[in-house]
């Protein structure tokens, strides 16, 4: 009479280790915030700034541009600065550009983390500096200038 219950070897299950894929950093053009324009070269041709420098652009251009403003941009793209505007006192408004500009670049997956944030105030405008470190790269010393 055949067994009802067969006994069998259980396979051994050998689980893969996820590996996140690097991000890549895709080619852009090279901007220059001082003066608003791209940059060209002495043919007129605008030049192309490699993956780490066009990374550096997208940080700066993200906490430059206000969350919401634009409907070319996802809802994901730009900081909530008025935020800060409505805070009563300078370490108010300091705690809520580092919160509102960390949140803004941790949203980029080449971001690894934001930190060292310096506020320089005057008047009503304040510089803030802070280090950017990328996944893959130095990390960057970047500064904005806002009006607060």
């Amino acid at each position: 009479m055949p067994n009802l219950y067969p006994i069998f070897e259980v396979p051994e299950i050998v689980e893969q280790q996820q590996t996140e894929p690097v991000p890549k950093y895709g080619k852009s053009w090279l901007f220059d915030f001082a003066k608003g324009d791209f940059v060209v070269d002495g043919a007129g041709r605008v030049v192309e700034a490699d993956g780490h420098t066009a990374w550096v652009q997208w940080c700066i251009k993200t906490i430059l541009t206000q969350r919401f403003a634009y409907v070319i941009y996802s809802s994901d793209y730009g900081t909530e600065l008025e935020e800060a505007q409505k805070q009563p006192d300078r370490k108010a408004v300091e705690i809520e550009l580092e919160r509102a500009i960390t949140e803004a670049l941790l949203v980029d997956p080449r971001t690894e983390m934001v930190k060292d944030f310096v506020f320089e105030w005057e008047g009503d405008t304040v510089k803030v500096s802070f280090v950017a470190v990328p996944v893959v790269g130095p990390p960057e010393r970047l500064e904005v200038i806002l009006n607060a």
